[in-house]
């Protein structure tokens, strides 16, 4: 079979009028960037507001393994396995990030004859969005340390400064910095850093947000820093959400684009799930639900991460109740869950399968706290075997739900007729009765400890000293009714990614808090993660190139 870039550059892509057409979207409501990409328009978005709500429909995921999940690629192939089956669909997945198309995870359009196109366009600058949402980000960063230099009138303390500069690649020597080195001329000399901009807090709210008004109102309540007396200091106080709100109102309008056998799909936002909140635009969603009977989405990452941030927070905040959950699974990530190596997974090895179900069984669980119906999609590799699959439906009939092998990698929507089926009788069933994992009102340390023991299994949570005040502090001012976001490895359930499984009883390290009051969430980092990602002895940048003909080579 045709490599993924192979396939995509072979294929034959319908104009932008004709994709927006299949979901009634009138030509004048299109902004083209091309003749294969296309914003829609504010207006249009906020005429449809009103038309009823499709069922929507997640996909999420086991924990990841270097043998591949393919949860995008199942998102995409059940989006067009629900519109072979002849249901009006839309597929909201979000934007990939330079970081890992240029490090080791590679992009993020799908994969086989499962994909979102224009791949090359969507993996590297598409209409620009993630360019945006950098500069509206470093703007305020640039405006915090003019307000230093000239004179600092709103008291802002230098060494309570909380907000970070970001950038859209992996850099790790840019983790810890300190700026202002060279005299007064070039400003004050503070301890300052990097994150990766799929963990600003800016992407966060564009993602979170209704529309420009309440992005600017969002922007305007990012709390900067403190004064010496600990009193907080916002963009607003700075006057800095007008002009970043300008730089994002073209990146606030959701992208439209197509899949390979041409269903509608919003490609639009992309905070990672392991240090963010992981899921595509709260107003790419809404709008698809009025647009399209069925939307499919994903939430980043495994279940304990994407999944969890999807209920707790941008379900809470956006007011959405998701009708079935699909969870992807592969045989070649139940054996290395179960202790097979990687050079070993083209061996049948049914015994590995079964130790590694556990990982399967511990996300079906999880899953069902939150009351919404869940169908495993097992993803389907050329190397499983019949006894391997065979191990892997009964252990999910004795769990009570339902796996179904999907072929659409090398299929397409032939593939997942099975499982679109199944999605539909879930979403038409009428059994979701969707709860968030806890109320508003609960302390947000218990609402960390809440994730942590009913999510991750842990046995102890372990917060250090000066993150457990900081807590404290928020709760007495006021932002104590916000969701947590958890930033922790997405290769185990605990914060040490070498323990696969099914872990439990381990301790959860809370190491540090940072408050985003303009998203709207609390973020715990645990363990060793890392907001600014570092590249890998060997780069995929460096085997990318141009070929003759002008065309892209190893980006995949």
């Amino acid at each position: 079979m045709a490599s993924d870039i192979e396939i995509a550059r072979a294929a034959q892509l319908l104009p932008m009028r004709d994709i927006a057409a299949k979901l009634a979207i009138p030509e004048d409501a299109l902004e083209p960037f091309g003749k294969t990409k296309a914003k829609i328009s504010g207006a249009f978005i906020a005429d449809v507001q009103d038309q009823p709500k499709g069922k929507l429909v997640l996909v999420t995921a086991i924990n990841p393994t270097p043998a591949g999940e393919g949860k995008t690629t199942t998102t995409v192939g059940l989006g067009d396995g629900l519109a072979r089956i002849g249901k009006k669909t839309a597929i909201c997945l979000r934007e990939p990030s330079l970081g890992p198309c240029f490090g080791v995870k590679g992009g993020a359009a799908g994969g086989g004859k499962a994909q979102v196109v224009p791949m090359e366009d969507i993996n590297l600058h598409f209409t620009g969005d993630f360019h945006a949402i950098t500069s509206a980000h470093n703007l305020l960063a640039a405006l915090i340390d003019n307000h230093l230099h000239w004179g600092n009138a709103l008291g802002l303390d230098p060494q309570r400064i909380a907000f970070r500069r970001v950038m859209d690649m992996n850099d790790r020597a840019l983790r810890s910095i300190v700026t202002g080195l060279g005299g007064r001329a070039n400003g004050t000399t503070r301890e300052a850093g990097f994150d990766i901009t799929v963990a600003s807090e800016v992407m966060a709210i564009l993602c979170l947000a209704t529309d420009l008004e309440d992005l600017q109102r969002r922007l305007g309540d990012i709390v900067i820093g403190t004064r010496a007396d600990r009193s907080p200091v916002t963009a607003r106080d700075l006057g800095a959400d007008g002009a970043m709100t300008v730089l994002l109102r073209q990146a606030f309008q959701p992208n439209l684009v197509q899949t390979l056998e041409h269903t509608p799909a919003f490609v639009h936002g992309g905070p990672f799930a392991n240090i963010a909140h992981g899921c595509n635009s709260v107003v790419a969603t809404q709008t698809a639900l009025r647009l399209a009977d069925y939307v499919v989405t994903e939430a980043g990452f495994g279940a304990d991460l994407g999944a969890e941030k999807f209920f707790d927070i941008k379900c809470r905040k956006a007011g959405l109740e998701p009708s079935a959950v699909v969870l992807v699974a592969t045989v070649r990530a139940l054996k290395m869950n179960g202790g097979a190596a990687k050079a070993d997974l083209g061996h049948e090895n049914v015994a590995a399968v079964e130790a590694g179900l556990c990982n399967l069984g511990r996300h079906i669980e999880n899953l069902r706290q939150f009351g919404v119906p869940v169908v495993v999609a097992l993803n389907h590799f050329t190397s499983d075997t019949d006894a391997e699959i065979a191990a892997v439906t009964a252990s999910c009939r004795s769990l009570g739900v339902e796996a179904i092998l999907a072929t659409h990698w090398a299929e397409g929507s032939k593939g997942t007729e099975a499982l679109a089926r199944k999605v539909v009788e879930l979403a038409d069933g009428g059994s979701a009765r969707f709860e968030p994992l806890y109320p508003d009102e609960m302390p947000l340390t218990d609402k960390i400890e809440i994730v942590a023991r009913k999510i991750y299994r842990a046995g102890s949570i372990s917060f250090d000293p000066a993150a457990r005040r900081q807590l404290e502090r928020w709760q007495e001012s006021g932002y104590g009714h916000l969701p947590v976001c958890m930033a922790k490895t997405q290769y185990s359930f605990s914060a040490n990614p070498a323990l696969l499984g099914a872990p439990e009883g381990h301790d959860l390290p809370v190491r540090e808090v940072r408050l985003s009051a303009g998203a709207g969430f609390i973020v715990a980092i645990c363990g060793d993660i890392m907001t600014m990602p570092g590249l890998p002895r060997h780069p995929a940048a460096l085997d990318i190139h141009l070929n003759a003909e002008g065309q892209v080579e190893g980006l995949f």
